[in-house]
């Protein structure tokens, strides 16, 4: 019985390895008019997508470092992600986002007027 118990708990946890979203990692973003960029950890959170600031780079404002960048995002399927949210840095503002996985780039994007109009950048996974 012990083993029988000990077999289905290890094919849980290979399951549950197995289903992790592709897009969580570490991500670098596009550096920024000063050449500055962040890092971010993408992570589950709830049955969202959220993603916190882990490093600065090239930028005094370290005071940004575990903030959390990416909000309440959710999974469409085919590498897409959409309703959640995006704080942009630079300007103190949080937009409503999507997000596109396409191998280790990731095209996420801030948007305003329901989506008509958007501010991309291209983020590598490190």
């Amino acid at each position: 019985m012990k083993r029988i118990l000990a077999t289905a708990a290890a094919m849980v946890m290979v399951a549950g390895a197995a289903m992790a979203d592709p897009v969580v990692g570490t991500w670098k973003s596009q550096p920024g008019e000063t050449g500055g960029y962040i890092h971010v950890k993408i992570a589950p959170c709830g049955s969202n997508i959220c993603g916190t600031i882990t490093k600065v780079v090239g930028n005094d404002n370290t005071s940004i470092v575990g903030r959390k960048i990416i909000n309440g995002m959710k999974a469409n399927g085919g590498g897409k992600y959409s309703g959640g949210t995006i704080w942009a840095p630079d300007t103190d503002k949080t937009y409503k986002s999507k997000m596109a996985l396409s191998g280790n780039k990731l095209k996420v994007s801030g948007c305003v007027a329901g989506g008509i109009i958007c501010r991309s950048q291209s983020w590598t996974r490190l």
